[in-house]
């Protein structure tokens, strides 16, 4: 299956680092992948080759302060830059990949980009896909720290912070902490100002979720202890019939990288495959809460 990285140009001429996996055949659909705070798009690999089986291209770009791409890590100038960039994300899969119908994905920080995008922006997409979505951290911010980025962004936006995420926290499969761990794309810095925006615009989003105007699939394991299963599981309620609400039993952060990764992987192509055979994602059997 072809493989290749490119470069995402952006609006305000920055180049972003950017991955395609692409299907031996003609995609049937292409998939815009927005990654998580601290990662970078290497590793949703496993992804890209299985959606590549199912006949999807998938493409995906290091948000600015991560993995390839230039800046400070983890610091992005503003919020609604990053909003741009997946803006140009999409523009990218429209020239690469005309007339297919095309579906935004985002991953923790980026499923808070992706439901945001889409609220903010109505693009003329198939649908979402948000996995574990930075909606609100697990536990509140403690009050001091939440102090200090306040002052620091005033003073000095582009400051960062460690953002005490707990590697082990990730995966129950200790090989994929240890690659986490080990990998130097990977880093557990965030921008001062931006965090404040991204969280901001979590409690934006759950503020209007009922007004989400994509078919939706919303996925978050049940013992996730980095991004809040309580805000993503009150983001499905409001948003209604449009959203597929998936929760994972016992599941931690990152559902694609657990031991039940298969099961997890082949609920989203299930998903996608009804959605894109125009029938309505919530015809689906349920929700899966065997594992």
């Amino acid at each position: 299956m072809p493989y290749h990285e490119y470069t995402l140009d952006t609006a305000d001429h920055v180049s972003l680092f950017a991955r395609e996996w692409a299907p031996d055949g003609e995609p049937s659909a292409v998939v815009c992948l927005v990654h998580g705070l601290g990662e970078h798009s290497g590793r949703y690999a496993q992804v890209g080759e299985a959606f590549n089986r199912a006949g999807y291209a998938l493409l995906a770009f290091d948000l600015r302060g991560h993995g390839r791409s230039p800046g400070p890590r983890g610091h992005v100038d503003r919020y609604a830059v990053a909003l741009d960039d997946i803006a140009c994300h999409l523009a990218d899969a429209a020239y690469r990949y005309p007339e297919r119908p095309c579906v935004l994905y985002g991953h923790s920080l980026g499923g808070n980009l992706v439901l945001n995008y889409a609220l903010r922006h109505r693009p003329p997409i198939a649908g979402v896909i948000s996995t574990s979505p930075l909606l609100r951290p697990t536990f509140p911010i403690p009050r001091g720290k939440l102090l200090l980025a306040q002052v620091l962004a005033a003073i000095c936006p582009r400051c960062t912070l460690a953002t005490g995420i707990d590697a082990a926290a990730l995966s129950r499969d200790p090989s994929v902490v240890r690659a986490y761990v080990q990998d130097p794309l990977s880093h557990n810095r965030a921008g001062v100002r931006f965090s404040l925006e991204f969280l901001a615009a979590g409690e934006w989003a759950l503020a209007h979720a009922a007004d989400f105007p994509l078919p939706l699939l919303l996925a978050h394991g049940t013992a996730d202890r980095v991004t809040s299963f309580a805000a993503s599981q009150a983001f499905a309620r409001q948003a209604g019939p449009r959203c597929t609400w998936q929760p994972w039993n016992g599941l931690y952060h990152e559902t694609h990288n657990e031991p039940e990764k298969a099961q997890v992987i082949a609920f989203t192509l299930g998903w996608l495959s009804v959605l894109l055979h125009n029938q309505h994602p919530d015809q689906m059997d349920g929700m899966d809460e065997s594992l």
